[in-house]
């Protein structure tokens, strides 16, 4: 079996360990919800209470780039007054949080698997 990249498990929500069982399910009119272990390799996503507060970080730096790039397309594309800038990249930003976030804690995972692996 063809096991994906490391690249293609994070963008497709993989576990890092064996790449092929899901971190998130994905119904079809609410938000994904995690789920505990892996289907496949039974890995552990949450290991230990507070365990994603380090996904809080790259959440913050992913959002700040993200409003960063969305503020300087408007501000080359518009030539609005910075703060109208600032204001329109949080709004445009605004639904992609929920993404960011569910991507921050992807990173999250394989970070740490590649850090301190779980045997």
């Amino acid at each position: 079996m063809h096991r994906p990249s490391t690249v293609a498990g994070i963008l497709r929500s993989l576990c890092p360990r064996c790449r092929v069982g899901k971190i998130f399910n994905k119904p079809l009119l609410a938000f994904p919800k995690m789920y505990p272990r892996c289907a496949v390799c039974d890995l552990k996503f949450e290991r230990e209470e507070g365990y994603f507060l380090g996904a809080m970080y790259i959440s913050y730096g992913v959002a700040l780039f993200t409003i960063t790039l969305i503020a300087l397309l408007l501000w080359l594309g518009m030539r609005w007054s910075f703060e109208k800038v600032v204001i329109w990249a949080v709004v445009f930003f605004l639904p992609l949080a929920p993404l960011v976030t569910f991507f921050s804690r992807v990173l999250w995972i394989y970070l740490d698997q590649t850090v301190d692996p779980e045997p």
